[in-house]
C-alpha cells in the first residue's frame, strides 16, 4: 500500500474507536487514537468519559500497561489521532507533553480543533520537538464525529438534530392524530440511540398534551455499555403543562427543564424569590404562579425566553423564542439537542435557524388527505425560498428509511 493509504487505514481504526465514546464525553469531543510501529497496531486509545483520559494517553497508558511500563518500544512509533492532541490544562494534562516524553516520532491528525486553546499551538509543539506532523487525514470524516463539540466551542450554543418519521406521502400523524407506530421497530431502536447520544431532548407543549411521553432512553443493556438519558426541554410559553403529565410526574427521575414565554418575567432562569415578592404582576393569575412553585418544588428548571423586541400586541401569542433559548441552554452545558417536536414547534425552529441537522425515518405507508406533515405554518411563495439541505448519509432499518440531512446554513 502507497504512504497515504496507510495512513488512511489506520485513521479508519482510530476513528472505529472514537465513535465508542457516543454519549460520555460531553461536552468534550469524540477521539480515537492509535499507535502503530513496524506497520502493527501496538496500542489503541479512546475518551471513554468525559473527566477521564484523552484518547493519545489512554492509548499510551494502555502500551504501557501491557509492557510493564517498559516505553522503549514507543520510542520512533506512529499516533493516528482523530482530533488535534490538546497542549493545555484541563480536567486531564497536556496530551502532547505525553507524546513528546514516550518518544512517538510521527503524529497524523484527522481534525483541526477548533478550541482557541489548542489551534496550531499543539502542531508547532510538536514540531518544534522534533515531530513530523500531517494534518487532514480523512478530514471529512473526522470532522463529522464532532459536529456537536465543533458549533459547541465555537459559539457556545448547542448543536440541534430535528428528528421525525413520516409515511411515504409525508405525515407524521393520522387526521385524528394517531401516530404511535409510524415507523417499526428498527426506526424506533435508532431513536433511542439518538436519545443516548445527545445532551438534551427537546418537544413543544402540545406533544406533551397529546403523547403524554417520558422522553427517556429505552435501551437495553445488550444494545449498549451504559443508558443516558437526556435531559428533557419542553417549550410551553404559558405553562399549560398538566401536573399530572409523565413529564411531571417523573421529574424527580429525569433532569427537566421547561422554558416559557412570559412578557414579564425577566430572561433566564425564573427566580421564585424575586416573583414572590413581585407586586406588579398582571400577566401571570396566582393559579400559575403556584404552579411555578410546585414545578420548581419538583425539581423541574423553568427558563423564560421571550425575544427582546417582541411587537406582538396580544402577550397571549408570544411565544418561546428558541434562539434565546438555546443561548441560555449553551450556558448550562447543554452541547447537543435532539428535537422531537411535532409540526409547529418544527416549523418555529427552521424559521428561527436552530436547526443544525434533520433525521428523517421513512415508513412504507400512506395516510392520504388532510393528516398533518413535519413542518406546518404558512409555507413558502416560492421555491427559492426553501430550507437547503445536504445528504449526510441514508440507511435502510427494516421496511423503514433514514435519510440524514445537514441544514445549508453556517454558524
Amino acid at each position: 500500500m502507497k504512504d497515504i493509504e496507510v495512513d488512511e487505514f489506520f485513521m479508519e481504526k482510530a476513528i472505529c474507536l472514537a465513535r465508542n465514546g457516543v454519549g460520555k464525553v460531553n461536552p468534550n469531543p469524540l477521539v480515537g487514537a492509535v499507535i502503530v510501529k513496524n506497520s502493527k497496531i501496538i496500542a489503541e486509545g479512546y475518551h471513554k468519559k468525559y473527566g477521564d483520559f484523552h484518547a493519545e494517553r489512554d492509548a499510551i497508558f494502555n502500551y504501557l500497561k501491557e509492557n510493564g511500563g517498559d516505553r522503549e518500544g514507543l520510542n520512533g512509533a506512529t499516533m493516528y489521532v482523530t482530533l488535534t492532541p490538546c497542549c493545555h490544562w484541563g480536567k486531564q494534562p497536556p496530551c502532547t507533553d505525553a507524546i513528546i516524553e514516550n518518544k512517538i516520532s510521527r503524529v497524523v491528525i484527522g481534525s483541526r480543533d477548533p478550541n482557541p486553546l489548542v489551534g496550531e499551538k499543539s502542531i508547532k509543539i510538536l514540531e518544534d520537538a522534533g515531530i513530523e506532523v500531517k494534518r487532514d487525514c480523512l478530514k471529512e470524516e473526522c470532522d463529522r464525529l464532532n459536529d456537536v463539540f465543533f458549533k459547541y466551542i465555537q459559539k457556545k450554543q448547542p448543536y440541534v438534530v430535528m428528528k421525525y418519521a413520516m409515511t411515504a406521502d409525508g405525515k407524521i400523524a393520522t387526521k385524528t392524530n394517531e401516530s404511535k407506530w409510524i415507523t417499526g421497530e428498527g426506526a424506533l431502536k435508532y431513536v433511542h440511540t439518538l436519545r443516548n447520544k445527545y445532551k438534551g431532548i427537546m418537544v413543544g407543549i402540545n406533544t406533551v398534551l397529546v403523547d403524554d411521553p417520558m422522553l427517556n432512553c429505552r435501551l437495553e443493556a445488550e444494545d449498549i455499555t451504559e443508558v443516558r438519558n437526556p435531559i428533557r426541554i419542553i417549550c410551553d410559553s404559558k405553562l399549560r403543562i398538566p401536573m399530572d403529565s409523565n413529564i411531571v410526574k417523573t421529574a424527580n427521575q429525569y433532569p427537566t427543564i421547561i422554558a416559557t414565554a412570559f412578557s414579564e418575567f425577566e430572561n433566564g432562569e425564573i427566580n421564585i424569590d424575586k416573583i414572590k415578592n413581585s407586586k406588579e404582576l398582571k400577566e401571570v393569575d396566582e393559579e400559575t404562579l403556584n404552579k411555578i412553585f410546585e414545578l420548581r418544588f419538583r425539581g423541574i428548571i423553568l427558563i423564560n425566553a421571550v425575544k427582546s423586541n417582541s411587537n406582538l400586541k396580544s402577550k397571549s401569542k408570544i411565544k418561546v423564542d428558541l434562539k434565546t433559548l438555546m443561548s441560555f441552554l449553551g450556558e448550562i452545558g447543554i452541547d447537543g439537542i435532539l428535537l422531537e417536536g411535532g409540526a409547529t414547534l418544527n416549523e418555529d425552529a427552521l424559521k428561527s435557524e436552530v436547526v443544525d441537522e434533520i433525521i428523517c425515518f421513512i415508513a412504507p405507508k400512506i395516510f392520504g388527505g388532510k393528516a398533518k406533515s413535519p413542518v406546518e405554518g404558512l409555507g413558502i411563495s416560492k421555491i427559492e425560498e426553501a430550507y437547503k439541505l445536504s445528504l449526510k448519509n441514508l440507511e435502510k432499518l427494516g421496511g423503514d428509511v433514514m435519510i440524514g440531512y445537514k441544514v445549508c446554513k453556517k454558524y
